[in-house]
């Protein structure tokens, strides 16, 4: 089989990425000025590119999985195929305005608006029956107001760098996330799409692993049934008798943040040798 050829994000959004791969048991090392990274899998092979680029390269076909975000697959318009979404590095495209600028004045004259995202910032002021000029900018574009932009769009997590320029949220054009997507060639190829299929496997159970731990107790025969019909679980508890026949050890697996408020009631249910365990993956 052909080597499944990956594309990896550059930037603030790679580190998530290649630690989704560590967790899934495929370590990713990049060398110090170099884009092709040492994959620990003789059948995957990988590259780092600007997010913006990955779309319209694997659509091109020169590359079968990619990752980066949706709001940079609709910019591009790239015909590619969502695998997942793997819901980190989530963000709002959002259109700001100076403060002083007020709705009347915002319909009242030539808006300048500064974006990386020229086509669907375009298609929102064309929604909006806006009068505008677009100047692309390439980073950095919340410094453009007020002396060079009267206008941004451009992406926020909380919106707190945007206050910190004095710009208002007027309106949130899309929201997005990091997701992985495929060309139409791999997943028309049965070997290729196999692995791809593989690997989303291998991400969701290690992404369902980071907000669940695995609680382990023990418990007499008499508090028995009182336990088990207070705990959660996934489906049902995992129960094996003690040595001596002296009552049970019982796992289930929960959401971390059940944790705190589930401790003193299973202690209560007659729970005890409570042990807490982190879990690399989880397939439900």
């Amino acid at each position: 089989m052909d080597k499944l050829k990956i594309l990896l994000p550059k930037g603030r959004i790679y580190e998530n990425v290649a630690a989704m791969f560590a967790e899934a048991g495929i370590s990713i090392y990049l060398p110090d000025r170099t884009y092709r990274p040492i994959v620990n899998q003789d059948d995957l092979e990988a590259k780092v590119m600007k997010p913006q680029n990955i779309g319209k390269l694997l659509e091109l076909g020169a590359h079968d999985i990619g990752f980066t975000g949706i709001d940079w697959i609709r910019e591009t318009g790239a015909d590619v195929v969502e695998v997942m979404d793997l819901g980190f590095d989530k963000v709002r495209i959002v259109a700001a305005v100076p403060s002083e600028i007020d709705d009347a004045t915002l319909r009242s004259k030539r808006m300048i608006v500064a974006t990386e995202y020229v086509n669907n910032a375009e298609v929102w002021l064309k929604k909006e029956k806006l009068n505008y000029l677009i100047v692309r900018t390439y980073g950095a574009t919340e410094v453009f107001p007020p002396d060079d932009a009267d206008m941004i769009i451009d992406n926020t997590a909380t919106g707190r760098t945007l206050q910190e320029n004095g710009l208002r949220i007027i309106d949130t054009i899309m929201e997005s996330s990091t997701r992985m997507f495929a060309s139409k060639e791999a997943m028309a190829n049965p070997q290729k799409s196999k692995k791809i299929q593989e690997l989303k496997m291998l991400f969701e159970a290690a992404l369902a692993a980071r907000n669940r731990v695995m609680l382990e107790m023990n418990v007499s025969k008499a508090r028995f049934s009182d336990l088990v019909s207070g705990i959660p679980a996934m489906k049902s508890p995992t129960v094996a008798p003690l040595y001596g026949d002296d009552g049970y050890a019982i796992k289930i697996v929960v959401k971390k943040s059940e944790v705190p408020l589930l401790m003193p009631k299973l202690k209560a249910l007659g729970a005890t040798d409570i042990l807490e365990y982190e879990l690399r993956k989880v397939m439900p």
